[in-house]
This record gives C-alpha cells, sequence and structure tokens, in this order.
C-alpha cells in the first residue's frame, strides 16, 4: 500500500516532491502582503524564511510547494505514519525535526523562527498559551491552518468553509506569502483535475454508500464533521459522511448516533499508540455495533492519519476511497 500511495502522491505533487524543475522559490518579493486567514486580514511585512510548522499536513503544504529552504524545521510526534515512500521524504531529510511532540514557543525562538505555521488543534492552543495573540506579542507572525478556524459556533468547534476549499485557500495565500503562486496554482489545478476524474466514476444517488470515519475513542467516538477533511474525501470518492450534520471539524458523537445511521462502510485513521489493527478488532467485537452494515459485512477501509487531515495528501485518498467504494453493493 505504501509503494501504491507514493505512486499516485507523485501524480499529484508538485514537481519538487517527483524531481522535475520547478520555479525558485528565491524569486520571491520583499513587499509586505495582506492575506484573508480565518476571517481575518493578515498583514507579513516580509517574506518568511525561517517558517516553522506543526504537524504532519501542515509540514508537507510546505514541502510541496517546494518550500523546505524557507522552513527552520518543524514538529510532529513521530506516530504518524511512515514517512518513507511519501514524495516529500527529501523534505524530511532536509528539514529540522524540532520536537516529536509540538511547538512551543522556547522551541520556535530556538529555531529562530519568522513565521509559525500551525492550526488549533495542531499546535496552537489556549491552555498553554501558544497562540497567534501570544506569538504577534513576542514579534513572531503566524498563520493558521484553515481546515482548524474556530467558527464561533461553540467555544471549540472548527472550520469555516468546505475542506478541500480550505485546502485551497491554505495553497493560494501561501503561495501569495511565498511568492510562489504559479506553483500554487499548478497544484490546486493538479488536484482539481484529479479529484474530478473520481468523482466522474463515483456512485451516484442511492447507489452511494453510507461512510462513518472513526478516529479514535471506545466510550464515545472521535470522529469528522462536515468541516474536517474526511468530509469531501468520502463525499468526492462517492460516498455519503454519516455526520455531514455535526457543524464542527474533528469532534466526539455517540456511539447511538453511529448505530443509528447504520454506515455501509467505516474508514479507519491510523495513527498513535492503538493502530489500525487494534482499532479494527475493537469495532468488530463491539456488542453495540454488531447489527451495523459495515461491521457485518467487515466493509472497514485505513487511510493514514496524513491522508485525513487538510494536506496535499487528500487527493490519492480521495482516489483510493473511491476504488474501495466502487466495490460496495448498492442495497446492502
Amino acid at each position: 500500500m505504501r509503494k501504491v500511495l507514493a505512486a499516485a502522491l507523485c501524480l499529484a505533487a508538485t514537481a519538487t516532491g517527483c524531481g522535475a524543475t520547478v520555479e525558485s522559490s528565491g524569486d520571491a518579493k520583499s513587499a509586505a502582503i495582506t492575506l484573508t486567514n480565518c476571517g481575518r486580514q493578515v498583514t507579513y511585512d516580509k517574506v518568511p524564511r525561517r517558517a516553522v510548522t506543526n504537524d504532519v499536513g501542515i509540514t508537507e503544504l510546505m514541502f510541496a510547494l517546494g518550500l523546505e529552504d524557507r522552513m527552520a524545521g518543524f514538529a510532529m510526534p513521530d506516530d504518524k505514519g511512515d514517512l518513507s515512500a511519501v514524495p516529500w521524504k527529501k523534505g524530511y531529510d532536509r528539514v529540522k525535526w524540532l520536537s516529536k511532540d509540538q511547538l512551543t514557543k522556547e522551541n520556535v525562538f530556538d529555531a529562530h523562527a519568522d513565521l509559525v505555521f500551525a492550526g488549533w488543534n495542531y499546535g496552537f492552543r489556549e491552555d498553554a498559551g501558544f497562540t497567534p495573540d501570544a506569538l504577534d506579542k513576542l514579534g513572531i507572525p503566524s498563520y493558521v491552518l484553515t481546515e482548524s478556524c474556530h467558527n464561533g459556533r461553540t467555544k471549540s468547534s472548527r472550520g469555516i468553509m468546505p475542506p478541500l476549499d480550505a485546502l485551497y485557500a491554505d495553497l493560494t495565500n501561501l503561495g501569495r506569502l511565498f511568492g510562489v503562486e504559479k506553483r500554487a496554482a499548478a497544484l490546486i489545478a493538479r488536484f482539481r483535475k484529479q479529484i474530478a476524474d473520481v468523482r466522474a466514476k463515483a456512485p451516484k444517488g442511492a447507489d452511494r454508500p453510507s461512510v462513518f470515519l472513526y478516529d479514535s475513542g471506545q466510550d464515545t467516538p472521535f470522529t469528522s464533521g462536515r468541516y474536517a477533511a474526511p468530509e469531501q474525501i468520502i463525499t468526492e470518492a462517492g460516498g455519503v459522511n454519516v455526520m455531514h450534520d455535526v457543524a464542527d471539524s474533528w469532534t466526539t458523537v455517540g456511539w447511538e448516533s453511529v448505530v443509528e445511521r447504520d454506515p455501509d462502510v467505516i474508514v479507519i485513521c491510523d495513527y498513535g499508540d492503538v493502530g489500525a489493527e487494534q482499532k479494527k478488532k475493537f469495532l468488530l467485537s463491539y456488542a453495540p455495533l454488531r447489527g451495523v452494515s459495515a461491521v457485518k459485512h467487515r466493509r472497514i477501509v485505513t487511510l493514514d492519519y496524513g491522508d485525513l487531515v487538510e494536506s496535499p495528501r487528500n487527493p490519492s485518498a480521495i482516489a483510493r476511497l473511491g476504488a474501495y467504494l466502487r466495490t460496495v453493493p448498492t442495497g446492502r
């Protein structure tokens, strides 16, 4: 599967990951630029030269745009999957791994960072005082991952636009900020085409399988509402996210709602100390799920964490999930 992932991603990635020539990031303009980020106008006085990132998807957005030379490091737990097969392995080899936990003020200062690219629950957190406002007071600008933007519905709910729109918004903004607009536009166009090709073959109408995304949790499952990447990964692949009505990104629900919605397929998010096989065993043995169609027919498929958070892996994940969903029989 890793080899297939690498090959599929190479088709969707920028030339940086696959060995071809791309525009140099050295042509970036030095003038101030204003971007819309999480609904706010944010002005950056200069092109960052020592950006730091938090987590796999955010880091790979930078790599996909060929911006390794503008990075001072990244923070990421080492339980987010095998990185040896991704097209951006050279980026991981070149850029310093600052922490196998998450960014802090200390490692940001130690890296002499001039931009922090992170997200709410992807590095930014109120409890530790590691927020864009706190960094701004220290003279360090930041950019917030759009998938993670707070939406005001509750104190912690996230997501302000459809997930793929969030991906394209971030690529566009990063392209402008770093002066690599052509790379960003080419990458977005490639992603749109790859997704359109999957959509053209996807099941339609009543033939679309219903899908539950299982991230983790036994007492209460952690899943995706309509503002996290799995929503559109499932939709564009030809399925229906059973938690589409949840106006949040990554969040918890009750098992009773999963049973009531009776998904045809369960997608497991593979990461962390509890691996995909352990999660699958739990789902197959958990008594309340015994009558759920996906469990009865053992229609459980696995995608990596990096596939399912906002990242340049999303189009490849759509293609692979789409191929699986086309095998699911209609009418259960």
